[in-house]
């Protein structure tokens, strides 16, 4: 009897460990006019020091400010969003916004009560905030890398049935993430993740999940050569084709990290 209390409380710490360590993330994507380039800097600067006060009070695990290629005016959206939670709860409810206005004070307190409210008020001015999605990061290769102010991200956006979920992200994880694993330990990429949404999800969304790989530069982004038939087997390039029917590849955005707190 006190083998097995031993071996379940082995078992509950070792699920909290893994619990611990699972991101949800909320992106936000942003239309900015040409003409609004300049106030949008400025106010991402402005929130950045705010998002930095979130961090150190345990509201948000982290923030991310990224611009987005193409981003013409035509083509949607200019600039993401990433805010990082360890609690599906907190990034859901709300409450991490609670004490906002107390984490301004902390990151500004020279300025009075009147000049904050403004200021975080004129802030929906500079941006349409146009789509917030609500996810998970479900699956990622192993690597120890940072994201340095400069890292290039490709997003790519899926959309996969309701019913295919379990089927497309049993392909991603068991035949697409050994291959970016792969890339990754010869350095040809910084590291790789599968991100499911959580809201909105449905027949009329646009996407259901993304994956983002991540390079130190440009350089690197351009020149990745991924050889997805070595070694493969008949088994595993009929595995391969099954999962790649199983979504629709909507739009691959190109991502530039322009600040990052945490």
């Amino acid at each position: 009897m006190k083998n097995l209390l031993i071996l379940i409380t082995l078992l509950m710490v070792g699920n909290m460990a893994v619990a611990q360590e699972k991101l949800y993330l909320v992106f936000e994507f942003m239309k900015v006019d040409n003409a609004q380039e300049m106030e949008y800097s400025a106010t991402e600067e402005f929130w950045e020091k705010i998002q930095e006060q979130r961090v150190k009070a345990g509201d948000i695990s982290g923030w991310d400010l990224w611009s987005l290629y193409p981003g013409g005016e035509m083509q949607d959206f200019q600039y993401l969003t990433v805010t990082v939670y360890n609690d599906p709860v907190k990034m859901m409810d709300g409450s991490s916004w609670v004490h906002l206005m107390d984490r301004a004070k902390a990151a500004y307190p020279k300025m009075s009560d009147a000049d904050l409210t403004k200021k975080l008020n004129h802030s929906s001015t500079t941006r349409d905030l146009a789509v917030r999605i609500f996810s998970e990061e479900i699956a990622t290769t192993k690597v120890d890398f940072d994201m340095p102010i400069g890292t290039v991200a490709q997003i790519d956006m899926m959309k996969v049935g309701l019913m295919d979920y379990d089927a497309y992200e049993k392909a991603e994880m068991e035949i697409f993430q050994p291959i970016h694993q792969k890339v990754v330990d010869s350095g040809g990429k910084s590291n790789w993740g599968l991100i499911r949404f959580i809201s909105p999800i449905g027949s009329d969304t646009y996407a259901s999940h993304m994956t983002v790989s991540m390079f130190k530069d440009y350089k690197q982004a351009l020149n990745q050569n991924i050889n997805w038939g070595e070694g493969a087997t008949p088994a595993s390039t009929k595995a391969m084709q099954d999962g790649i029917a199983l979504r629709d590849m909507k739009y691959v955005y190109m991502a530039n990290l322009m600040r990052k707190v945490r």
